[in-house]
């Protein structure tokens, strides 16, 4: 059995909303050169029988074909802006839409002169049914673009 791969891309700008909380990056599903979604991990109709459209927070799930071991990566560009940080985070069921969020691989960056821009990666087990996403929060007093948005998921099979 070979990887599964989904590939995310969002060239789109993203208000994030400023605050504690972690807003989901979202990821359009029928963008032009990417996805790449094989394995259908990046669909609008949800395996949970729930329709989602670009824009609402589901549309940053990428929902596990396999049970496997998970390599995630990220890239995120920020706008330059009156912040300090930045902080991402991989989230199984980051909605809730089963149980509670768990996060993994939380970071905190602070900011450059001029826009922002950061990988991330990390490894953790994933199952079908518990959908991943890609979450992100700053400290500026207003909302902040997000320029450039990457997420992907590659899976190796268990079985």
């Amino acid at each position: 059995m070979g990887i599964h791969v989904c590939s995310l891309k969002n060239s789109q700008a993203q208000k994030i909303p400023p605050g504690e909380t972690y807003t989901m990056v979202r990821f359009p599903f029928d963008a032009d050169g990417e996805p790449y979604d094989r394995y259908r991990m990046h669909q609008p109709d949800q395996p949970d029988d729930v329709h989602a459209m670009y824009g609402d927070p589901r549309s940053g799930l990428i929902w596990p074909s396999a049970d496997g071991w998970g390599s995630l990566t990220a890239m995120l560009h920020w706008e330059d802006g009156s912040y300090t940080e930045t902080r991402d985070r991989f989230v199984r069921d980051p909605l809730g839409l089963f149980g509670a969020p768990d996060s993994t691989a939380t970071e905190d960056h602070a900011t450059t002169p001029g826009g922002n821009y950061h990988h991330k990666s990390h490894e953790m087990f994933v199952h079908p049914g518990i959908p991943v996403g890609l979450m992100v929060r700053h400290n500026s007093s207003r909302s902040l673009l997000l320029t450039f948005a990457e997420f992907k998921l590659a899976i190796h099979p268990l079985d």
